[in-house]
């Protein structure tokens, strides 16, 4: 009984003591300073001001001022608008102010959805008028920053995890068995495989060699030519020569840059919405990735371009612009990406707001620094030392970009939406590069002044009419729309950022300011924020994190991208959990070599082509995926790289394949996507163009309307984005493969392909069907059935049109081969990459 008591009076003191604590962490948070003389706890601006940015400044804010009138500061309430002064301190029932809440004359109910505002409760007209009558008090509250003092909340002995130490010069291990170390990796690689008594196995013979080169870096397969051309190569350099005329090939950038639009869950549609709101410039980000990666455009540009492009230079009062500046804009579609229902009134309120810039704060965190950053918003981390104060000082930084008391919506047009109420009108600039915008300025001079010139036409009948209008819409069908940019850009002015205890915006606490993780610092330097530019009305703020993150010596960055890249060439990451890099993570299984990767990555200048080649000519790479049974039984699941994993070919891989190898595949690159289908059978497939159809990434990627192939083989939904896909084996896949029309059709051209290029002799048909779809000649027992196949397929092609009255040997044969092209679509040596 004693001891039940003990442990109920100490329960008791705990809860007493946690809820005094608690009271105290709201006072320092809300920046209370003590009690009124009657007891009552005192009100400053900063219980004030959440209340107004919530329901008021959307009218009468920065961008927004209605009747003159803003309510940002108390300055600014005394000086008033039209009806002067809005509070008397001291005097509530004399302060306009109140008298326009109380009466529900303001917010206007009638137009709180318009403005995307909810009503005003009666508590905190009370909290206001309590404040005015108080005197309207301000006090001085520095927001919590960084500052040189050490940081209270995370400890240097929390730094020494190794993901958030910069990362550490390793020396290159000797390997015993080193005739097979080509270059560094391969020795970090043997060093762990000899631990155990294995070492690398044999090299891939060189045509699976150059496929499996080919499918890396281009996502497309060899022509039968270069093939060949390979395997007569005895040049002791071909394997490094062919690695670098891949690097240098246009279609680099079309298989990589997939990889980060991933990344960036990058959509031509908002999303979340039924009408799914069309993001109508969206391509041109798509083109900036994939045209900075065919550019070897060094990372750490890369990031600076897309965290902070508008922050790079003053675009604003530039006479010209020019391609650099024009990219550094459309490079900040990067953090544009995520879904947005915001255009939508109805689903624009503040939690709205909130869910996007979470999103793209967890874009960031997954791609570029891989840390779990979302986990912070609402409590500190459980895992990391990622208090939550950290989270809301990121958010800050986004600020005077992304505020959610002063947003700009997605763009809304007629017919989708109701109209924004954002003074100024969505989120494209109108900053293309000068040579662009006057080659549309001229063309569209063009085709109005033919309009103008029909307009003025009198016509003699009724025909005349019919014809001079058939001419008019045909022109207006040529007027191409006014170019612009989808981009982030610093606004200036950003309201206060105040911690949201639970993540809930009606509850806020500390007022913080800008700054990174605190984990990723010495915990004692101030985060330094200067203006871009002298007289910039920007804050700089991106410019400073996009410069913070791109140092030499950042724990995370360049890890985080060499991790990635390794894991597309070598099937898993050496940190497996690419998004995680934190406690809860998966550690490295080579951390030495992570670490030599890293710092070689900043010392060749951040290039990533460097990088690919580093990778792809090391034994490490070129190894077989034959299984031994030591192999299997000393490195089961291929941690240790002992052998080359087999690899599915993605979804955008086999599409275009498929279109190769059947002569059908556009390689026109860039500009506005190609549109979809929506058929009445339910599949969506991609528009055709006059030379057949161009590669998946330039296909419409509406987040409701994806095409069917990309449905069926793992392309993922982008909420908000996509570290790494899945790779699921399920029986619509095969039977998408053996029974859709278009797959069936491009069978059919793949046979005629076939057909001009060596005629009707059988053998010659089915050696050239392995060479383009395989990237091989056939074996003695492939041929052997691949004979036996077309001559019982052509038997019964003959058949068929013996019967159907029109026998024809010459097209009973072409269908024979069709039928056998079809099935070497749905073979495993097609779908899979050795």
């Amino acid at each position: 009984m004693v001891s039940r008591l003990s442990a109920l009076l100490f329960l008791f003191l705990a809860l007493r003591l946690a809820a005094a604590g608690q009271a105290a962490i709201r006072a320092g948070d809300s920046g209370d300073m003590g009690e009124n003389a009657a007891g009552a706890p005192r009100v400053t601006q900063h219980q004030v001001l959440p209340i107004l940015l919530r329901r008021c400044t959307v009218c009468h804010g920065s961008h927004r001022q209605e009747g003159g009138l803003d309510l940002r500061a108390k300055a600014a309430m005394l000086r008033g608008g039209k009806l002067g002064p809005v509070i008397v301190p001291g005097k509530p029932e004399e302060s306009l102010i109140i008298e326009k809440l109380r009466s529900g004359q303001m917010p206007p109910r009638d137009r709180l959805v318009e403005a995307s505002v909810k009503p005003i409760e009666p508590a905190e007209i009370e909290l206001i008028a309590r404040w005015i009558a108080a005197g309207a008090p301000e006090v001085v509250l520095e927001p919590d920053v960084a500052t040189a003092t050490p940081d209270p909340l995370v400890t240097d002995k929390e730094r020494e995890f190794w993901a958030f130490r910069p990362p550490l010069p390793a020396a290159v291990p000797s390997a015993r068995d080193a005739g097979r170390a080509r270059n560094p990796i391969d020795a970090f690689i043997l060093e762990k495989l000899e631990q155990v008594g294995l070492s690398l196995s044999p090299e891939a013979d060189r045509s699976t060699l150059m496929r499996r080169a080919y499918f890396d870096l281009t996502g497309l397969p060899p022509e039968p030519a270069e093939v060949q051309a390979f395997l007569a190569n005895r040049d002791p350099d071909a394997y490094e020569n062919m690695i670098d005329r891949l690097l240098s090939s246009p279609r680099l950038g079309e298989r990589w840059g997939r990889y980060w639009l991933d990344l960036a869950g990058y959509a031509d549609s908002e999303g979340k919405r039924e009408q799914d709101l069309p993001r109508p410039h969206a391509w041109r980000y798509r083109d900036y990735v994939i045209q900075s990666l065919n550019a070897d455009k060094p990372y750490d540009r890369f990031l600076l371009e897309q965290v902070a492009g508008d922050e790079l230079a003053d675009y604003e009062s530039a006479p010209e612009i020019h391609q650099e500046t024009y990219d550094n804009l459309v490079a900040t579609g990067f953090l544009r990406m995520a879904p947005d229902a915001t255009w939508a009134n109805i689903t624009g309120y503040v939690p709205d707001r909130l869910e996007v810039i979470a999103d793209e704060i967890d874009v960031l965190g997954s791609a570029v620094l891989g840390l779990t950053l979302k986990c912070a918003r609402c409590h500190d981390h459980k895992f990391d030392p990622l208090p939550q104060r950290d989270y809301y000082r990121l958010a800050d930084i986004f600020k005077g970009a992304y505020d959610e008391y002063d947003w700009l919506k997605p763009d809304v047009r007629p017919g989708l939406g109701p109209v924004s109420q954002d003074a100024l009108g969505g989120r494209h600039l109108p900053y293309v590069t000068t040579a662009e915008r006057r080659a549309w300025e001229a063309r569209d001079a063009k085709v109005r002044q033919e309009l103008d010139a029909l307009k003025a036409m009198k016509p003699a009948d009724k025909k005349e009419s019919e014809e001079i209008e058939g001419r008019m819409r045909a022109l207006e069908a040529q007027r191409l729309p006014e170019p612009r940019i989808q981009a982030l850009w610093d606004r200036g002015e950003p309201s206060p950022t105040y911690i949201y205890r639970r993540g809930d915006p009606l509850s806020p606490g500390l007022l913080v300011g800008p700054g990174v993780p605190a984990v990723l610092t010495d915990g004692k330097t101030p985060f330094a924020v200067k203006p871009p530019w002298p007289g910039a009305k920007k804050t700089g703020r991106r410019l400073a994190l996009a410069r913070w993150l791109t140092r030499p010596e950042h724990p995370l960055t360049a890890r985080v991208a060499v991790n990635r890249l390794w894991r597309h060439h070598f099937g898993t990451g050496i940190v497996k959990t690419l998004d995680n890099f934190g406690k809860a993570g998966a550690p490295p299984t080579h951390p030495e070599l992570l670490d030599w990767l890293a710092r070689e990555f900043v010392s060749q200048g951040w290039s990533l082509k460097a990088m690919h080649r580093l990778m792809m000519t090391s034994s490490t790479y070129r190894q077989s995926s034959a299984v031994t049974a030591d192999g299997e039984k000393l490195d089961p699941d291929n941690a240790l790289y002992s052998r080359r994993p087999l690899a599915r070919l993605d979804a955008e891989a086999l599409y275009d394949s498929l279109l190769l190898i059947a002569g059908r595949l556009d390689e026109n690159r860039f500009g506005r996507a190609d549109p979809v289908q929506v058929r009445p059978d339910g599949l969506v497939t991609p528009a055709g163009t006059a030379r057949g159809w161009r590669r998946l990434i330039y296909v419409q990627q509406s987040r409701k309307q994806i095409p069917t192939h990309l449905e069926t083989f793992d392309f993922p939904p982008m909420n908000p984005n996509c570290v790494e896909r899945r790779d699921s084996t399920v029986v619509p896949q095969a039977l998408h493969l053996m029974n859709n029309g278009m797959v069936y059709s491009l069978a059919e051209q793949f046979a005629a392909r076939v057909s001009r290029a060596v005629g009707t002799d059988p053998a010659k048909r089915l050696e050239m069907v392995y060479w383009i779809a395989l990237s091989r000649p056939p074996s003695a027992e492939e041929e052997r059935l691949g004979m036996e196949a077309l001559d019982h397929l052509a038997d019964r092609w003959n058949e068929h049109f013996a019967a159907a009255g029109k026998p024809d040997h010459d097209a009973a044969g072409l269908s024979a081969l069709a039928a056998f092209c079809h099935a070497i679509m749905n073979s495993a040596g097609f779908l899979y990459v050795d």
